[in-house]
């Protein structure tokens, strides 16, 4: 029996086909890292689909030269080239890539940005130091104890270092407070009574003091003096002074650098984000993991789990930068974050209405990037 000829007619299939939720993605181009995580919204806030981290070291020898060279901006087009295809094959709706540190100091930061735009397609934003120190909050929220008064955000970059003094007392909350749905969130609404953003980080502070064949505690103390000199001379958190001193407070420390600390702390055998983020540290416990990483060879170092090859020059300095903050603004309390400017980020982007487009007129999208943010 033959077949009957075909009318051309396509028969509708009523079965139902899940709809995937709309996925977003940021970027955060630093000094040391290319980091890159792709979410989807939740009821908790977002649920992470994709996640990229590869250190690239853009601000290597930006300190004497004041320029990004040529290897470092290599290797940073070589990973942000691997997040674009990731963002394009994960057909993220909207897209937010930020520059911090490394090119905003950078006399050719600018045209690495459009560099990147031609070879990538992505959309570098330089934000400045305040939207970084933000950011940063925002990303840790969950982590703040809200039966504390207040908290101390660190984020050691590897060309800065914000710090961010939150008030958690009731009349100390923005609007939408920390108990915001994500629909809400506002980043220029978070309760932070102050802000400081130190042009010192772990790459910056270790090329300025380089490392003997073994480390002492006389070039560690060297390197914690002239950020804590940096703190100290900040007055316009005094107003929280009172409030540090009854106690009830804690330090939220992010950055790879206090992540690694978490590890050594915990002898981890491997890296372990589920053990490390949120873990809370003694300001005791954190001088033993320093002490610990003072008596280890650079070789011995890189052989640690937690702090490889790539971060074993760099982990005494972002422990210098820690004590600093804890000898000028003492807690005795320290929540270990592996999050933050990512985060922040995508909480702004799931969190903003997409602005209404002009009758007759669409918006552009970076080439191959998705939707611009």
């Amino acid at each position: 029996m033959s077949e009957a000829p075909s009318l051309g007619v396509r028969v509708a299939d009523h079965r139902r086909r899940p709809i995937e939720p709309p996925a977003y993605a940021a970027l955060d181009l630093g000094t040391n890292n290319c980091r890159l995580l792709i979410a989807t919204p939740a009821a908790s806030g977002f649920k992470v689909v994709e996640a990229y981290s590869r250190i690239v070291r853009l601000g290597e020898g930006l300190s004497q030269t004041g320029q990004l060279s040529e290897p470092a901006m290599a290797r940073a087009l070589a990973a942000l080239k691997i997040c674009a295809e990731k963002v394009r094959r994960r057909r993220a709706v909207r897209v937010r890539a930020i520059a911090t540190q490394a090119c905003r100091g950078a006399g050719n930061g600018a045209a690495f940005v459009r560099r990147v735009a031609d070879e990538t397609g992505l959309q570098l934003q330089i934000i400045s130091p305040q939207e970084e120190a933000r950011l940063s909050v925002a990303g840790c929220l969950t982590l703040l104890d809200r039966e504390a008064e207040a908290a101390l955000v660190m984020d050691v970059g590897g060309g800065s270092t914000e710090l961010s003094w939150v008030d958690l007392r009731r009349e100390g909350l923005g609007r939408d407070g920390l108990d915001a749905p994500p629909r809400r969130f506002a980043a220029s609404r978070l309760p932070i009574r102050a802000w400081l953003s130190v042009p010192v980080g772990m790459v910056t502070l270790a090329e300025r003091y380089p490392e003997g064949p073994r480390a002492d505690a006389v070039w560690f103390r060297k390197m914690v003096d002239e950020v804590k000199g940096r703190i100290a001379a900040f007055d316009k958190a005094d107003s929280m002074r009172e409030v540090f001193e009854r106690g009830n407070v804690h330090l939220v420390g992010t950055s790879g650098a206090v992540t690694s600390l978490a590890g050594l702390h915990l002898d981890l055998p491997r890296y372990d984000r589920n053990a490390v983020d949120s873990l809370w540290m003694t300001r005791a416990q954190c001088d033993a993991a320093v002490d610990r990483l003072l008596g280890l060879t650079p070789a011995e170092r890189a052989d640690q789990a937690c702090i490889g090859a790539d971060r074993a020059d760099l982990v005494l300095a972002g422990a210098a930068i820690l004590q600093a903050v804890q000898e000028v603004w003492p807690c005795d309390r320290v929540r270990v974050a592996d999050r933050g400017l990512r985060e922040g980020l995508l909480l702004s982007l799931m969190a903003d209405k997409p602005s209404r487009r002009r009758r007759g007129g669409r918006r552009r999208s970076p080439r191959g990037a998705g939707p611009a943010a």
